[in-house]
């Protein structure tokens, strides 16, 4: 069986939060607002629509123009997600090294298919990934268990032999849940990293360089 870890996507393997502020401010100018700071924004890119324009317009689910407001956020984002988007350094060299110690990894984020695919496969992740499972893949999303099992199941592969990594608190509930070891991601977009300890992840990466290490780590133990 071969050694197996899985990864959450934004704020994780991306920095995808440039595109995603400048479509969530697109919608506070379209209600007649100016646009916030970049690092007003930054660490709510992770908690996809709701958490964005939860902060940029006060907008909860339950709001009467919410879902109005989500789908032009939504249909503003896809016209410009791949503007500014990158791997975070060190990703790229991080996933050839797996790879040449003979791992295979995956992919589970909470994104749409009808986002994440195309980004998967602008930056060359989507064939080498042998798992592509987003928010609306599996029965239910993260924090729950579902997609992090449906990865294993398609990887062929025990759970509870399995790493997972991801930068928000619901990644590391939803990699216990699973039977997985988890790493939380420290580089990515939690808005007080202080309270990153607290989440009980087997590991804490500060970086890609750091992640891989703890990878191997966790896998002699």
């Amino acid at each position: 069986m071969k050694n197996t870890v899985f990864f959450d996507f934004d704020g994780t393997l991306a920095d995808t939060a440039q595109d995603l502020v400048a479509a969530t401010n697109l919608q506070r100018i379209r209600a007649g607002l100016d646009p916030l700071p970049f690092e007003a924004l930054r660490n709510y890119a992770s908690q996809g629509a709701p958490g964005l324009l939860g902060a940029a317009l006060q907008l909860n689910r339950t709001d009467e123009n919410y879902e109005h407001v989500r789908t032009q956020f939504l249909k503003d984002y896809y016209s410009h997600m791949t503007d500014k988007s990158v791997l975070f350094a060190g990703i790229p060299e991080m996933l050839d090294d797996l790879e040449k110690q003979g791992w295979q990894w995956g992919i589970v984020t909470n994104k749409a298919e009808s986002l994440s695919f195309p980004l998967f496969k602008y930056f060359g992740l989507y064939d080498r990934s042998v798992a592509n499972i987003c928010g609306d893949t599996a029965a239910r999303p993260k924090p729950y268990a579902d997609p992090l099992l449906l990865a294993a199941e398609r990887a062929g592969v025990n759970p509870e032999a399995c790493i997972y990594a991801g930068d928000d608190e619901r990644d590391i509930i939803a990699g216990k849940a699973a039977g997985m070891k988890t790493i939380a991601i420290a580089y990515g977009y939690c808005p007080d990293v202080t309270r990153i300890p607290a989440w009980g992840a087997d590991g804490i990466a500060h970086s890609p360089e750091e992640l891989l290490d703890w990878i191997y780590m966790l896998a002699s133990k």
